[in-house]
């Protein structure tokens, strides 16, 4: 008798902990988690959704929106983001998984180094690191000031704007100070973007 009393005591205890562990963890942290995530505009954590002229969502300003077809080849019309393992589907996040010691990581890197200087008409030497290398996600939407710069020419001939305007929406999109990740500096391709498009009618990103 004096076993099962001992059992059922232990069941009990276990039960009440079960039932303090579900309104603690299971409803009061997710709650509290939840509220505090939406105290501070434009900070709400409602998946950073940017939304278009009309007030549609557009797109979400943390994962990139690469306008690419389908062999992972970005719109020369458009600012491009980092390159992506996973050609920017969402759906598949992923890095390469290639080693700093592998050959095919350093060719990969080589041949983006050189696609790139072709395609904004500079030298090998001018590339930035950010747009020859991934992310660990594949899905960053934040390249640096300087790769964004390098991009410039390309996409106002592209777009009818001029140089100076397009440079500007990169400045009202460059995020730096305590905002940026580490205190450098960054600019939000996927929320450029879509700037440029309501900056030139007439064109939107093909994601």
């Amino acid at each position: 008798m004096n076993t099962l009393t001992g059992y059922l005591r232990q069941a009990g205890t276990a039960a009440r902990f079960l039932l303090l562990a579900t309104v603690v963890l299971g409803l009061a942290y997710p709650l509290a988690v939840f509220g505090v995530g939406q105290l501070a505009a434009p900070y709400r954590a409602n998946g950073s959704i940017i939304r278009d002229d009309g007030g549609a969502p557009a797109a979400s300003e943390l994962i990139a929106q690469a306008a690419a077809n389908g062999e992972g080849v970005q719109d020369p019309a458009w600012f491009h983001a980092r390159p992506s393992a996973v050609s920017w589907d969402p759906a598949s996040s992923s890095a390469s998984n290639l080693g700093p010691n592998e050959p095919k990581l350093l060719d990969a890197v080589t041949a983006a180094r050189s696609a790139v200087a072709a395609a904004e008409g500079v030298s090998a030497a001018d590339v930035p690191a950010d747009a020859v290398t991934a992310s660990g996600s594949g899905l960053d939407p934040d390249i640096s000031p300087a790769y964004a710069k390098l991009q410039v020419a390309r996409v106002a001939a592209a777009h009818g704007l001029s140089a100076a305007t397009v440079q500007d929406l990169v400045d009202r999109n460059t995020t730096g100070g305590l905002e940026a990740f580490l205190g450098q500096p960054s600019v939000n391709v996927t929320a450029l973007n879509l700037d440029i498009a309501a900056a030139a009618p007439g064109s939107a990103p093909q994601q």
